[in-house]
Formats: C-alpha cells, sequence, structure tokens
C-alpha cells in the first residue's frame, strides 16, 4: 500500500551519523515537547517510554582502529507498504495524504501490540502505566499534546503539535502551505552538534532535500521495501555495511 500523496510536500529527516555525539539531547526534547511520562521505578529498563532511542555501534576492532557511531532512531515514517498500517485491526494508524506524516489515533488503539511486532525498526511503545510526573513537572507540559493514557501503542510523529501551530500561523497570514522552517521538530531544532535535519524531503532546494539526495545518504533495513522518509548520512563504509542490522535488541551493536 503506497498513500495517494497530495500536493508536494513530504516531511522527513537527514540525520548525520559523523556529526552524531550520542548526546542524548535529542531524547529529552523529545520526551518534553510530547509530554511523554515518566517511567515508574518498578518499569526496569525494558518498559520505559521515549519516542526515541540513540543506539552506539562500533566496527569490532581493538584500539587504534577501534571507531564508535550513534543512531538517533524514531519512527521512519514508512511512505510503502507501511508495516504498522497494515497490520493495525483497528485503523487506529493513519498516514497523512497531505504531508507523509504517520501517525497513531490513541482514542482507536486498544494495545493489540501488532504495530509492536510488524515494526521492523522497533521504534513503538506501549503504555504501561497511566501518564504521570515528579511534582512540580507538570508545569512544563506542553498544552498543544495531550497526555496518552495506558494500555494504547504510541510513537514519533514528527511533532504533531509543532506542524498543526504552524499550519494554523499560516492560515492566520492567508498562506496556503506552512513556509520553509516554520515547522521543525524538537530533536532537529535542539541537537546541539546540528546532526538532524527536518523538512520537505521533496524540495530539492531545501537543505533537507540537499542531504537526502547526496552521496551519503542510505535509510536503515532498506530491503524491507517501506521506503522511510528518515535518512541517515556518513562517510564510514562499515557504518552503511550494518545499516540493515540497525535497530537491535540493545542499545549496542558490533559490526562483524
Amino acid at each position: 500500500m503506497k498513500t495517494e500523496r497530495i500536493g508536494n510536500t513530504r516531511y522527513g529527516m537527514a540525520v548525520d551519523v559523523d556529526l552524531c555525539t550520542g548526546c542524548g539531547s535529542c531524547m529529552v526534547a523529545c520526551a518534553i515537547e510530547n509530554n511523554t511520562s515518566v517511567t515508574p521505578p518498578e518499569g526496569g529498563p525494558n518498559r520505559g517510554l521515549t519516542w526515541m532511542r540513540v543506539y552506539r555501534a562500533n566496527n569490532g576492532k581493538a584500539y587504534p582502529d577501534a571507531d564508535t557511531a550513534y543512531f538517533p532512531v524514531m519512527c521512519q515514517h514508512c511512505d510503502h507498504h507501511t508495516p504498522c498500517v497494515m497490520v493495525c485491526p483497528q485503523n487506529a494508524i493513519d498516514i497523512d495524504s497531505e504531508n507523509g506524516i504517520v501517525s497513531t489515533i490513541p482514542q482507536r488503539c486498544f494495545g493489540c501490540r501488532y504495530c509492536m511486532t510488524a515494526c521492523p525498526y522497533h521504534a513503538r511503545y506501549y503504555d504501561w502505566w497511566d501518564p504521570v510526573w515528579p511534582k512540580e513537572m507538570e508545569k512544563t507540559l506542553s498544552p498543544d499534546v495531550s497526555p496518552r493514557m495506558r494500555g494504547i501503542v504510541e510513537k514519533c510523529n514528527f511533532c504533531h503539535g509543532r506542524w498543526q501551530r504552524a499550519r494554523a500561523k499560516a492560515a492566520a497570514n492567508g498562506e496556503r502551505e506552512i513556509p520553509p522552517g516554520e515547522y521543525v521538530t524538537a530533536c532537529s531544532e535542539c541537537c546541539p552538534s546540528g546532526a538532524i535535519t527536518f523538512g520537505n524531503i521533496l524540495d530539492e532546494k531545501s537543505e533537507v532535500g540537499k542531504l537526502v539526495r547526496s552521496e551519503r545518504a542510505f535509510r536503515l533495513m532498506e530491503d524491507v521495501g517501506s521506503s522511510p522518509k528518515v535518512y541517515y548520512l556518513t562517510s564510514r563504509q562499515w557504518v552503511r555495511e550494518m545499516c540493515d542490522s540497525l535497530p537491535g535488541s540493545g542499545d549496542e551493536v558490533t559490526h562483524g
């Protein structure tokens, strides 16, 4: 299934692996922007809620030839035969034909977790608990993003609340389309090394459009055939060779 495209907009990302330092700022910004609740102590490492994970990979060699790379992995917003959409019995996952964003509709989801099994990128997460935040942390919540209840699956939606604000602003200014740069995700805005670039990947003149068309660009697990709209960039051959094995079940992957 390939979504029929309306207009000339397809939002996506270019993540430069050679610039990423693995600092995790993108994970923090994502959680704050999207009102991701704090996992209680009894949750453990495998039941935490995050829309992004930074994986660490190494080339499997000893010093002085050792090398490390970091991969921020979020929902890849697949554009063709989207696995999570194909298996959802509730039609709780939607691909916006206007912009290509893959979103989850919490009110429809009943937590069967078929989408988690189908996602080859391990980029969907189950809400095991009702949303809670430590005292005073409620003041950081975004009024544009509704907290989700337990028993559903959630994931990255390219900061959909920001898209809605940008669209409303454009409409108020009499513009039919969102101007370039008016809509950016929290992770791309906060990245201290400038490793994440977000925008309309169909716009060949934009920064992200140029990056995804460069010789350094590749996509994770392209053999799956889902046409992700998240591209990664590197000049290191061993990083490209291991892209089919990412993401793994843990935080570190060894090449070789």
